[in-house]
């Protein structure tokens, strides 16, 4: 694969499609390269929220709003907090909070649907500046390519990153493991967990649960002292879990006993709040990319959708690219701070000492 590319980016997650759609309804055309295989390469995750200010601003921008709300997950902003006895604290059935939740699968097909191609398999694994803001890229496979603005949307451990800042993304101390348990096959389990997102913590562990439309409690097995465990057996990562969780509630502990699939490990990293960097010509971040951060104020894959629309509009709106990206960077820059300050304020009342009682009265306060 050789050439040259007047706008590429690096990743086809939310926020890369996102900016590749929304310059494509104004006539603008960008190259879209992902290292995966093809879209169906990998899960995508579980539910996703969309905020209003946000996501959904972003999803309108795209021209795929219509297809969202079509995708809406009914009853999915319902809230729950249980304690490790099973004890139903907090029961909110509300389904008009201005977050519907929707599968990240579907929401990244109707973006794959509205921009014209995406490079798949083509894996980035360095980039250099040529001056005057173009880049050479190298792919995996020894070819190279150049362009004029090089956007980095590849996620955590990006590859664009280094360009333009030394940061690196550090553990924030909590680790997951993903669960997928049936909910038809474990009743009891899927009548405490309720039809949208549960929250069950006590002593730095926990889970934290979403009921997906096809059926499936998808967990996340919560850790602040995760054990050390050989992941590629099943067996014993559920005993090492269960050994986490005596005590807790039987309801509870099928999320790990029931499980079905592969059980994930997730640890959570994250870049330092208020991360930034100086204009550097032709190339940007967004997304993860720009500002990883753990998943605790719900704003990840909305602010990546934000960044992609936002970007885009610069570029439309300013002739001059530097211009455009100078513009775009000062509001990114500034709200991912805020919501990054907020993820890690969360986390740490999660994880700390007696956090259902202050998990009820923020919701309860929303």
């Amino acid at each position: 694969m050789t050439g040259h590319h007047s706008i590429a980016v690096i990743g086809a997650g939310l926020g890369g499609l996102a900016l590749a759609a929304v310059l494509h309804r104004h006539g603008i055309a960008a190259t879209v390269f992902d290292l995966d295989a093809g879209p169906t390469a990998r899960d995508q995750g579980g539910m996703l929220d969309m905020h209003e200010d946000t996501g959904q601003v972003a999803l309108r921008a795209a021209g795929v709003f219509d297809e969202f709300t079509a995708a809406v997950h009914a009853g999915g902003q319902a809230i729950r907090v249980v304690g490790p006895d099973g004890t139903l604290l907090l029961a909110d059935n509300r389904d008009d909070g201005g977050r519907p939740e929707v599968g990240r699968q579907d929401l990244r097909r109707m973006l794959l649907d509205s921009v014209p191609a995406v490079r798949w398999g083509a894996k980035v694994t360095g980039a250099r500046p040529l001056g005057d803001g173009r880049h050479e890229v190298v792919l995996a496979d020894g070819t190279t390519f150049t362009t004029d603005l090089l956007v980095g949307a590849d996620g955590a451990w990006s590859k664009v990153r280094p360009l333009v800042s030394d940061a690196t993304p550090a553990y924030a101390g909590v680790s997951f493991v993903e669960t997928d348990v049936p909910a038809a096959r474990h009743p009891a389990t899927a009548r405490l967990a309720g039809g949208g997102m549960m929250f069950a913590l006590d002593d730095g562990k926990g889970f934290l649960t979403h009921l997906e439309p096809a059926g499936v409690l998808h967990a996340y097995v919560a850790l602040t002292e995760p054990p050390e465990v050989d992941h590629s057996d099943a067996a014993a990562v559920k005993t090492a879990l269960l050994g986490q969780f005596e005590g807790w509630d039987p309801r509870l502990r099928t999320l790990v006993s029931g499980a079905e699939g592969d059980l994930v490990p997730r640890p959570i990293h994250a870049l330092p709040v208020g991360h930034r960097w100086p204009r550097t010509p032709g190339v940007t971040l967004l997304g993860d990319a720009a500002h990883l951060m753990s998943p605790f104020a719900g704003e990840g894959a909305n602010l990546a959708l934000l960044d992609g629309a936002e970007l885009a509009d610069a570029l439309v709106a300013h002739r001059d690219v530097e211009e455009a990206l100078a513009t775009y960077e000062e509001r990114m820059f500034t709200r991912a701070a805020e919501a990054a300050q907020e993820s890690a304020d969360t986390m740490a009342m999660l994880f700390g000492r007696d956090p259902l009682p202050r998990l009820v009265a923020m919701f309860t306060a929303a």
